[in-house]
């Protein structure tokens, strides 16, 4: 065999390395991190969170394990909040650390679900979530939406609703659902829960969808759906949110933008008192992820996301009202004629 390759041979070798360039100057993936068998390429939208990072160095590590089924990050679109300063300034730079994982960047959203089966809405401002995911919805492609999945209730009434217009499944979850001392409890002998996390604020998102969202899961994981009402104790540093279930229990969210921000909590239970925490990592969720794209059966319900979100609203509409009880119907009701 000649050791020298004419032109034909290297072109045909280097289609296979990659797709394509994407945007000019940029290099196809590396094969040294393997190339994903048809229906196992992932795209990720948006690169101005730590997320991104997170799951691709999982799914594309050389000793990725069974737990990923073979999926790995072929693609990404970089963009992105536009005014966001946290999340503007870290796209440069998870942009070449994604590269360097085997990641090929591309220019449009149009042009990543043209090379991928899956997506990951990574995008860190929920304002750009409904009308980045209709197009993958329009595409017919699975898509995990990271929190929050919106920064209005209205529109998280809006991609639901999209979600079943194009028959594409869809879920989004916050890390926090997989909390320690979540598995193995019996949610059925639950009779009330307090949880806790950061609530930094955001001014482009109302109150808890920002940050507050990852403690609020966890609440709800806990209590399971059925909140009927909501009051909101609110300071500079602190909010508690208790919430009333239709059953008569209650569950709490204290969210802290001061001090040492953890995250946890307590699950009451007719057996005993189950401690929440510490925090477990990224890998629970991606494993659900994953479980997702393959089989197209979503972890956590419309409902139940649509209930984390109308309670976030209705804990800033007690705000507004100096802290009365709000009720979730009310609510929900406004946001589905917006």
């Amino acid at each position: 065999m000649s050791q020298t390759l004419n032109r034909r041979n290297f072109l045909g070798l280097t289609a296979s390395a990659g797709a394509g360039l994407g945007i000019a100057g940029l290099s196809v993936p590396s094969l040294a991190f393997g190339r994903p068998a048809e229906g196992k390429r992932i795209g990720i939208i948006g690169l101005d969170t730590s997320h991104s990072i997170a799951f691709t160095k999982e799914l594309n590590s050389p000793s990725a394990g069974a737990d990923w089924s073979g999926y790995k990050v072929v693609a990404a679109y970089p963009k992105g909040s536009n005014d966001i300063e946290s999340s503007v300034k870290r796209i440069a730079g998870y942009t070449e650390d994604v590269k360097k994982m085997g990641v090929e960047i591309v220019g449009s959203i149009d042009e990543l679900l043209g090379r991928v089966d899956a997506v990951l809405l990574e995008t860190n401002d929920g304002r750009l979530h409904r009308e980045q995911v209709e197009k993958v919805f329009r595409a017919g492609k699975r898509v995990f939406i990271d929190k929050p999945i919106a920064a209005s209730l209205s529109d998280v009434v809006a991609i639901f609703d999209a979600s079943r217009k194009y028959k594409t499944p869809t879920f989004s979850a916050s890390s926090l659902r997989y909390i320690k001392g979540i598995e193995g409890l019996d949610k059925s002998q639950v009779v009330g829960a307090d949880t806790y996390s950061p609530a930094v604020l955001e001014k482009t998102h109302p109150d808890l969808f920002w940050y507050g969202i990852h403690g609020v899961e966890t609440l709800f994981t806990v209590m399971g759906r059925g909140c009927k009402s909501v009051v909101r104790v609110n300071t500079p540093d602190t909010d508690i949110v208790v919430g009333t279930w239709e059953d008569g229990r209650v569950g709490t969210f204290r969210g802290t933008r001061t001090g040492r921000h953890e995250y946890g909590g307590t699950a009451y239970t007719k057996n005993g008192n189950v401690v929440l925490g510490p925090y477990g990592g990224y890998n629970p969720l991606l494993k659900e992820i994953i479980r997702f794209f393959e089989t197209g059966n979503v972890p956590v319900s419309p409902e139940e996301t649509l209930e984390i979100f109308t309670f976030m609203e209705a804990a800033d509409e007690s705000k507004r009202r100096g802290g009365t009880a709000v009720q979730l119907a009310e609510v929900l009701a406004k946001a589905k004629k917006a």
